[in-house]
């Protein structure tokens, strides 16, 4: 008795609709029809082989999972048609190739049992390159004579239902294994061209993705920062749209730190605006990450600048040039270059013109080229040189001995006093105006009490300025309002001296108080502080000497230590 495929587990599949001429009856073992409804190979009256036939099906299942085998595969068992008698010894032979092949099918591969015989005989039936049944095929011909098979040449496969099954899973677990990874392989291969591919605009969508973009940046220009990132979620098209700098200028010049000025001058053109919004929310909630940079070994009144990938800052009576590493955070530990010069510590210094001008606790005044080893120093006044600045060639420097003078930086005029200005106090800070008038305008401020006085000072414009001091108060003056008073002033809530300030010259102030080195942080369109700071604690209290601060990170000088806030990746 010839055992039946394992195609027979097709009539369990949902029935299709099959156009044709009548089906074939199917013959039994013994030549009898098959029971009736039943498109599959005819069993004729053997009811052992529908039971192996049952159990085989079921086990392919369970290994199988979804897939199904292909009911063609295993339909060598039947008869020869019309004429009624058992099929050759080949059938049986295809009958065990067939049930492996049919449980090494693919997924998604459904039997098909019931069907036309002009379509069975159509069917050509394959298996997948990587399977067990591979190189096997079975072709009928539709003028009734009788079916051929034609089986690979090899070892005869055990027909028993446990070893073939088993073949069989095997088969369909290394074909399952072998998909997966390449179905990945592709799908990773189309992400990386898409990701290359420009991102043009969607043939089909909503009418706003049709509209000319001069239009839509109309629109977009009237959402806010959370509207334009959600928009940016829609397609890769509407990200690259929305990441236009002209619909983030806007939100920009109302952000904290975001490297615009008041007068909406572009500071950082190179860095996309986008991402500077993006980091200046971390200004806004104070969120950074602290960490320490350089230390000394005994207390230093240090003073520091910066000027692109380099920082420099005094240490007692040197003044060293570091290079910043690519994250802003961190510092190359050997330093660029060591200026000297100085008898005593250096108070303050500014960079001017490729060169370094340093003021000293010695009364002299140093000339550094920043890329050279030339270096020139003077004595300029009889006491400590507190402060220094040079703009246009001109350099004007404060002392304890109430006089401020004026100097030239032309190299062949270096040491001549051009003018002297007599002082009521000693002179702590000093700023040359944007103007270069080098005439008395005016005095600023009236009926400040005893002590009052002011340890920092910056232009902002030609006719804006910032001060701080003794008095625990940050005052914004303009000249073309009042002299007499400030347009607006800001307190330290814990009455603490401020040494130092610093501005991004739209909205965020930056103070340095004189107790536990506290850093505030201020938004000029609100009275409070925004965020305080400290960083340090009781035993090391110290006062910040100077800060300075990027779009991404601030550095405040203390007593000990140099320290960073990174609001980039706090």
């Amino acid at each position: 008795m010839v055992s039946p495929p394992p195609g027979a587990a097709a009539a369990a599949a949902p029935a299709r609709l099959c156009v044709g001429p009548g089906p074939r009856p199917l013959m039994g073992s013994q030549g009898h029809p098959g029971p009736p409804g039943n498109c599959g190979p005819g069993e004729g009256e053997g009811g052992e082989a529908r039971k192996l036939q049952e159990g085989r099906v079921a086990r392919g299942k369970r290994r199988k999972g979804k897939g199904k085998g292909k009911a063609g595969a295993g339909q060598g068992g039947r008869g020869s048609g019309a004429e009624g008698n058992p099929g050759p010894q080949k059938a049986k032979e295809a009958a065990g190739l067939g049930a492996e092949a049919g449980a090494s099918a693919g997924p998604g591969e459904e039997g098909e049992g019931c069907g036309s015989v002009e379509e069975r005989e159509r069917r050509i039936v394959r298996g997948d390159a990587g399977s067990a049944g591979a190189g096997k095929e079975a072709r009928g011909r539709g003028d009734g004579k009788k079916e051929e098979w034609r089986v690979r040449p090899g070892r005869r496969e055990d027909t028993r239902p446990g070893r073939a099954q088993g073949r069989g899973g095997q088969a369909w677990g290394c074909i399952a294994g072998a998909g997966a990874a390449g179905e990945a392989m592709a799908a990773a291969t189309e992400e990386e061209a898409a990701a290359r591919e420009p991102a043009g605009r969607p043939a089909a969508g909503p009418a706003l993705l049709r509209l000319p973009e001069e239009l839509l940046l109309l629109i977009c220009s009237y959402l806010d920062m959370r509207a334009l990132g959600r928009l940016a979620q829609v397609c890769r098209w509407l990200r690259r749209f929305t990441s236009c700098d002209l619909l983030w200028r806007r939100i920009a010049r109302a952000s904290l730190n975001s490297g615009f000025t008041r007068l909406g001058t572009d500071l950082m053109a190179n860095v996309p605006v986008k991402e500077r919004v993006k980091v200046s929310q971390n200004w806004r909630l104070g969120r950074c990450r602290e960490g320490i940079l350089l230390k000394w070994r005994c207390s230093q009144m240090p003073w520091m600048q910066l000027e692109g990938d380099s920082l420099y800052i005094s240490q007692a009576n040197f003044i060293l040039a570091y290079q910043f590493r690519p994250d802003g955070a961190s510092l190359n530990r050997r330093p660029l270059g060591v200026f000297a010069g100085h008898d005593e510590d250096v108070c303050h210094f500014v960079l001017a013109n490729s060169h370094i001008i340093s003021a000293g606790g010695d009364g002299k005044i140093g000339v550094h080229k920043i890329h050279s080893t030339f270096t020139v120093k003077y004595s300029a006044h009889e006491q400590e040189v507190n402060c220094v600045d040079c703009r246009g060639g001109i350099i004007v420097s404060g002392s304890r001995d109430r006089t401020a003078k004026v100097w030239p930086l032309a190299s062949g005029r270096l040491g001549q006093c051009l003018h002297t200005i007599q002082t009521e106090d000693r002179v702590w800070s000093i700023a040359i105006s944007p103007l270069l008038s080098g005439q008395l305008m005016m005095h600023l401020g009236s009926d400040f009490p005893p002590g009052a006085g002011v340890l920092d000072v910056m232009y902002e414009s030609p006719s804006t300025l910032l001060s701080c001091g003794y008095d625990t108060y940050v005052r914004y003056w303009d000249l073309r309002a009042s002299v007499r008073k400030c347009v607006m002033e800001w307190e330290e809530p814990h009455d603490s001296t401020l040494y130092c300030l610093q501005t991004d010259g739209n909205h965020l102030l930056a103070t340095g108080s004189s107790y536990y080195g506290v850093v505030r942080l201020w938004d000029r369109r609100q009275r409070a502080c925004l965020h305080a700071f400290p960083l340090t604690s009781t035993p090391l209290s110290s006062p910040v000497y100077c800060l300075r601060f990027t779009t991404k990170h601030l550095y405040a000088a203390l007593s000990y230590n140099l320290h960073v806030l990174d609001f980039q990746n706090p």
